[in-house]
């Protein structure tokens, strides 16, 4: 019984061998035919023609924007354009070139390492439609932007006011639009979520000041005094385009009585100058025994 057990055990591991010896050999001749040779070369010819192609794009771009560049620097000083409306446009045409040379720059890394672009992309089916359909957004953005453009909507530099985002145009780009708020945040846009914009550069600002009626003062006097301040700041302020004017007494609500000044002044020095004439004002008629009721004091820069 023992004999036969080891004659058993014996039998299996004797096959066990030879299977192992069968496995050994057939790994061993699959590892020898293997072409080192072209397999080395390969990977070192992909890895040279990688590099040659990625320094190239990186001279392209460089020298594509460096052209840019010069191009639009030429034309601020040959061409009478607004300097805002130039960055603008220099802007988006940074960014269209930019996105073209990644683009062919990934068409090419994709056929050097032999993936079959144009099949795929003759070919995709669904996963064209799915492109397409999430490319929708991409398209929207383009168009609209292109059409913010061509309208002259807004400018780098332009104050603008879209939804509840208010600040100054930072840059103008082919998917996003950047708002750099007056608190220094930085928003990006999407073109397609731009519906309204207001823009608060094209035109003169006003400042209207309404200063409260003393009752116990004559309302002649009172613009006398104004007028002398007038005649008198308006020289200090060559940002003020039109006014001070004075449009006479109002009620301002709940039966209060304020004598109202408007100045127009040039986009974004309506604030200054209105807190300017305000103390002026204030200081002026106290000093000649005018109370003036602090309640109904209103400042709208508008």
């Amino acid at each position: 019984m023992q004999l036969n057990t080891i004659l058993l055990t014996a039998g299996v591991t004797s096959d066990v061998s030879k299977q192992v010896s069968k496995q050994t050999n057939i790994l061993s001749r699959y590892v020898a035919n293997i072409d080192w040779d072209a397999i080395i070369g390969k990977v070192v010819s992909t890895t040279i023609a990688l590099l040659l192609v990625s320094l190239l794009f990186i001279l392209l771009n460089l020298i594509g924007k460096s052209i840019i560049k010069r191009s639009f620097r030429h034309t601020r000083f040959v061409q009478n354009l607004a300097s805002n409306r130039i960055e603008t446009v220099y802007s988006l045409t940074r960014n269209i070139f930019h996105y073209t040379i990644l683009f062919f720059y990934l068409y090419a890394i994709l056929s050097i390492l032999g993936v079959p672009v144009g099949t795929l992309l003759a070919g995709a089916g669904i996963l064209s439609v799915a492109l397409g359909l999430g490319a929708q957004g991409f398209v929207s953005d383009v168009i609209t932007g292109a059409f913010i453009l061509l309208e002259q909507q807004l400018a780098v530099g332009d104050s603008v006011k879209i939804g509840t985002i208010e600040g100054t145009v930072h840059s103008v780009g082919l998917r996003t639009t950047q708002i750099l708020g007056y608190d220094g945040t930085l928003n990006f846009i999407p073109n397609r979520s731009i519906t309204i914009i207001s823009n608060l550069s094209r035109n003169d600002m006003r400042a209207l000041i309404e200063i409260g009626l003393d009752p116990k003062k004559e309302i002649k006097e009172m613009i006398a005094l104004v007028t002398k301040v007038n005649e008198e700041l308006k020289p200090n302020y060559p940002d003020i385009t039109s006014g001070p004017n004075i449009l006479g007494t109002f009620d301002s609500g709940n039966g209060r009585m304020v004598l109202r000044i408007a100045i127009y002044t040039k986009n974004g020095a309506q604030f200054a100058i209105q807190s300017a004439f305000l103390e002026r004002y204030l200081e002026v008629l106290r000093s000649n025994g005018f109370v003036i009721p602090t309640s109904p004091l209103n400042l709208a820069g508008k």
